[in-house]
């Protein structure tokens, strides 16, 4: 190889390192930089409001409670006898009109004893009789023994009798007026006798009725416990059933919920005064019953913190419609709605105004928070006093994608106002 390619090369594999590391320090400092970034602009969020404006509300409260009958009858024996005719009706469920004969008892011994009775008192009536002309003779007798007695008087003092013959005469009247008061005494004795037998008569016809049991008013039968032939005592319950002229519920409503229900209504205003309905739950529909607030119970739960109200049903067995409306029985579950008049407020979906917070759109786009006063809810909806006025819109997405400050593209979600709409107008299912 030539010497000059060799020194060439000996040139070159000194040279290039030291020329490589010149150029590394040289650009260190850019090395270190980290890569210019490029600015993007993010996409704005949607979330979904609804503008709120006032809108017709029905205020409401809801509890529950099981059915029972407004009135309920035990039959007593109130004598003892053996049942010698019954109902064709008495049965478990049967239903019967007011005055219906049930049950009658063997009245015999009663029959028997009222006409000793009125034979007595026939024989009273011919005793009086038989007295009363008597006292007619002995009156007559003692006016002629007083006439006697004063005819003796006068000649006893003309000197004309003896004195024998005037206590003869006095003897005369004494008997005579004897005979008077007895018989007068005997008429006596035998008015007493008769308000006795009066009495008597009276206590017998008083069994007498006890041995035929009627329904008291329009019933259902319940648990019937004689039968012909079977010899009754007294005191033992033969018959149980149930007025159905009207029902009543006693409902459970907690006080935290009735007190702001009664605030929406006029000043003075009472339980008494709200409406009510009875709600039934039926396979493929709702059956409801109008109902008035009868009463309300005196006792507080001292666990639930609830009152008792109870609401009226009339008629509830003439409402009924075979597969269509069930008639309310004892011991059906229902639910009781008690309504006051209707009015306009702020109403937000429940869980957008959860812990007085809410979000809204400002006029900016961006998401701003506000403290809320609920003044009640009604199921999923509330109704809003403080803090929301008409116009906002509200912010009904899941807070978990919405931060306050950031900027947001408001998108009408038509669907929740309509279901707040129908549920503040009572239209939502409750």
């Amino acid at each position: 190889m030539p010497k000059f390619i060799k020194w060439f090369a000996r040139a070159l594999a000194v040279s290039v390192p030291v020329a490589l590391g010149v150029v590394t320090v040289a650009y260190s400092d850019n090395l270190r930089k980290p890569p210019a970034i490029k600015e993007t602009s993010r996409p704005t969020v949607a979330v979904r409001v609804v503008t709120l404006a006032p809108i017709e509300v029905v205020p409401r409260v809801t509890g529950f409670g099981s059915v029972e009958p407004a009135r309920e009858w035990r039959a007593v024996a109130r004598v003892d006898g053996e049942v010698v005719e019954a109902a064709p009706d008495l049965a478990n469920g049967e239903v019967v009109s007011e005055g219906t004969m049930l049950l009658r008892f063997d009245d015999t011994d009663f029959q028997l004893s009222l006409a000793q009775i009125d034979a007595q008192l026939g024989a009273l009536v011919v005793k009086d009789q038989t007295l009363g002309a008597s006292l007619g003779i002995v009156t007559s007798d003692l006016e002629l023994s007083r006439a006697e007695l004063t005819r003796q008087e006068t000649l006893v003092e003309q000197g004309v009798a003896t004195q024998t013959r005037l206590d003869t005469a006095r003897r005369a009247e004494l008997a005579a007026r004897a005979k008077v008061v007895e018989v007068e005494n005997q008429l006596s004795l035998n008015a007493a006798e008769r308000e006795v037998l009066k009495a008597q008569r009276a206590v017998i016809a008083r069994s007498l009725a006890f041995t035929q049991i009627k329904a008291p008013f329009d019933i259902r039968i319940g648990e019937v416990s004689a039968e012909l032939g079977q010899v009754v005592t007294r005191g033992q319950t033969l018959v149980t059933a149930e007025g159905i002229e009207a029902a009543e519920i006693a409902a459970q409503f907690s006080l935290g919920r009735i007190g702001p229900l009664l605030r929406t209504m006029d000043e003075g205003a009472t339980v008494r005064d709200l409406k009510a309905r009875v709600r039934l739950p039926a396979p493929g529909h709702t059956v409801m019953w109008n109902a008035t607030v009868d009463r309300v119970g005196e006792a507080i739960d001292a666990r639930t913190q609830s009152t008792v109200i109870v609401v009226r049903i009339d008629a509830p067995y003439a409402q009924a419609e075979a597969g269509k409306r069930p008639p309310l029985r004892r011991n059906t579950f229902v639910e009781v709605i008690l309504t006051a008049p209707k009015r306009k407020a702020l109403v937000a979906p429940l869980d957008a105004v959860r812990g007085g917070k809410a979000l809204i759109v400002s006029a900016k786009g961006t998401l701003e928070a506000r403290a809320v006063t609920v003044g009640y809810t009604i199921g999923d909806i509330a109704i809003v006093t403080e803090g929301l006025s008409e116009g906002d819109k509200l912010v009904v997405t899941d807070p978990a994608i919405a931060v306050p400050g950031m900027a947001v593209k408001p998108v009408e979600d038509k669907k929740v106002l309509a279901q707040i709409a129908a549920a503040a107008s009572g239209k939502g299912g409750k």
